[in-house]
């Protein structure tokens, strides 16, 4: 199984193994990665992604097999679970301005000083993948081909506009990728092939998301047909057996063997039996919802969002969207009843029946066992057996320990027991962190059929354009409003006006006006001069002349030592001052993005 387009190889596979407990994720396994490659890797929840990762990676040795890795290759790796060195933001990334620009892209630029050891985990995620980057080619993606970036879920914990720059970065890294993400806007516009693991087995499929599709969908075509083939086989070969005593003695016995084996031969079984079975009873709810009045909130002296108003529909459909720290997740709180806000009135009705599946999820003991996890205080059962097997959870995985489950393994056992509550109103905060492909389908399909009301958020792009019909945007700055039209119609409208990260242009609408807020608490104005997005902009043409800088600075180094090898001192003399000239045009464009960095952060 060889990715095309092979340059330099990376890492080669061959043969390749690993299992747990009463299942073998992937046996006999081949595969080869080479510079230029953009390969996914998918697969259902605890089917051996991210362990292929680490094997390819060298972090963790196969059961059974080789893996070679190219000479020189240099490996930068991102696991979902990887510690920080200790010490500050700044340490664990490094300093300059490469280090500095890929942290304010992941939205971390303002943490540089703050102790890894109090970092949330999102920000430890964010923080990882910075190192990583920085280690083969920094904010430029300027890597040599010989390098091998390995992302474990690099888009969790990221927003929009993050996820955005990261696609951007990816698609000017010359050397080999690997990537596990349920992002399939990702996959569709970073991977040239996807590598699918299924049952133990690996299938690899041209072109991103759209083409793993397509080619699942033709196995599954073949496999039905080699079926029908086989029971077709199976009648004749019956029938044959069949035809009476006397005759079968004189049969040859290797046929006999051969259409035995042939009857009672069955279809491999599914990698997950049946639908994921979502629906639960939903109660009835009331025409009064969640009502928020002149709700503001935020911490220490800064608002998050002032003079809210909203009114929730009994069928709601809403996205919260916004950039990291913009408050995204404390509206969603305000709006669960699980934080008082600071000013202004919330109003729940009577019917709501509210559950939460967040980021965090329902707290797990990683000692307990799933089956005594769902359970709950009471003992285990048959009817937990049975709902655990509808949730795509086998026998072995019922009776293990949750801290044996995959990431995204656990996110299903969270799902499960909010979805268990019985809700009519259900705050979805970041659902799509760690959940396989299969499962984020099932979960869209039921959204679109739930009777009850729903609030996102969510950075999956897909997952929006499918279960939100309009979205409240926070800007970071203290505004809010809601907006009709979903996540694509905002998207649009602030491309348009070419807003970013720190300027999606928040206008409370007229039905739900904002009173205005306080002088002692207002947020921070801007200065007056240049506006956000021209110092966004300033800042990528920065970088871009810092990059294409560093290129000449390298070619007229390679030049210099060659004229020095040769002796030329005359072609010495005239690319020595070419160089010192380069270089001091590297110091003045840095200090210039310094300052424009500076600018947009005092804002």
């Amino acid at each position: 199984m060889v990715c095309e387009n092979k340059k330099v190889i990376l890492v080669d596979a061959t043969g390749v193994a690993v299992s747990r407990p009463g299942k073998a994720l992937f046996d006999g396994l081949s595969v080869t990665v080479s510079s230029g490659d953009r390969l996914g890797v998918v697969g259902i929840n605890g089917g051996g992604k991210s362990t292929l990762l680490k094997v390819l990676a060298g972090t963790r040795e196969p059961e059974a097999g080789t893996v070679r890795r190219g000479r020189g290759a240099r490996v930068s790796v991102l696991d979902q679970d990887a510690p920080l060195p200790l010490g500050t933001v700044g340490e664990a990334v490094g300093s300059g301005w490469e280090a500095a620009s890929i942290l304010d892209r992941l939205g971390m630029v303002d943490a540089l000083e703050v102790d890894v050891s109090t970092l949330s985990g999102g920000q430890v995620k964010r923080v990882s993948l910075a190192r990583a980057l920085l280690a083969v080619g920094g904010a430029r993606g300027q890597a040599d081909e010989g390098d091998l970036l390995i992302l474990d879920e690099p888009t969790n914990h990221l927003d929009l506009d993050g996820i955005a720059w990261l696609e951007e970065w990816l698609a000017r890294f010359p050397g080999g990728l690997l990537l596990v993400t349920h992002d399939r806007h990702v996959l569709d516009r970073v991977t040239t092939s996807v590598l699918e693991l299924d049952r133990g087995k690996a299938f690899v499929h041209a072109g991103g998301y759209q083409g793993w599709l397509d080619g699942r969908a033709q196995r599954a075509l073949q496999s039905e047909g080699a079926e029908t083939k086989r029971r077709n086989l199976a009648r004749a070969e019956l029938a044959w057996l069949r035809r009476g005593a006397p005759a079968r003695t004189s049969k040859p016995q290797a046929r006999v063997a051969a259409a035995t084996a042939l009857v009672s031969a069955r279809p491999e079984a599914a990698a997950r039996p049946g639908d994921l079975p979502l629906h639960f009873d939903t109660p009835r709810l009331g025409d009064q919802v969640v009502e928020l009045h002149g709700v503001g909130d935020g911490y220490g002296d800064r608002w998050l969002f002032r003079g809210l108003e909203l009114a929730l529909d009994p069928r709601e459909r809403l996205g919260i969207v916004g950039p990291n720290g913009a408050g995204k997740s404390t509206l969603a709180e305000v709006l669960a009843g699980r934080r008082e806000p600071r000013e202004g009135r919330v109003v729940q009705g009577s019917t709501v029946r509210m559950a939460v599946y967040d980021q965090v999820g329902a707290s797990l003991d990683l000692t307990q066992r799933v089956r005594e996890a769902v359970a709950g205080p009471r003992q285990p059962d048959w009817s937990d057996a049975r709902l655990l097997e509808a949730f795509w959870f086998e026998d072995d995985a019922q009776w293990a320990p949750i801290g044996l489950l995959s990431g995204g393994e656990r996110r299903r056992v969270q799902l499960l027991l909010a979805l268990a509550q019985k809700p009519n109103v259900l705050v979805l905060d970041e659902p799509t962190n760690d959940l396989d492909l299969d499962t984020l389908r099932a979960l869209e399909d039921f959204l679109e059929d739930w009777p009850g009301a729903l609030i996102v958020i969510s950075h999956d792009r897909a997952f929006l354009e499918r279960t939100v019909a309009d979205v409240v945007v926070l800007d970071g700055a203290g505004g809010a409003g809601r907006r009709p039209g979903g996540y694509a119609a905002w998207d649009a409208q602030r491309r348009t006006r070419g807003g970013g990260r720190s300027a999606p242009s928040v206008t409370t609408t007229a039905s739900s006006p904002a009173p205005d807020p306080a002088p002692s608490s207002r947020p921070a104005k801007a200065k007056a001069g240049r506006s956000h997005a021209t110092l966004r902009a300033l800042l990528r043409d920065d970088e871009k002349e810092l990059a294409r800088l560093d290129r000449a600075r390298v070619r007229l180094e390679v030049a210099v030592g060659e004229a020095a090898r040769a002796h030329d001192h005359v072609a010495l003399a005239s690319l020595g001052a070419e160089l010192a000239v380069v270089q001091e045009s590297v110091a003045t464009a840095e200090q210039r993005w310094l300052e424009v960095s500076e600018e947009l952060e005092s804002r």
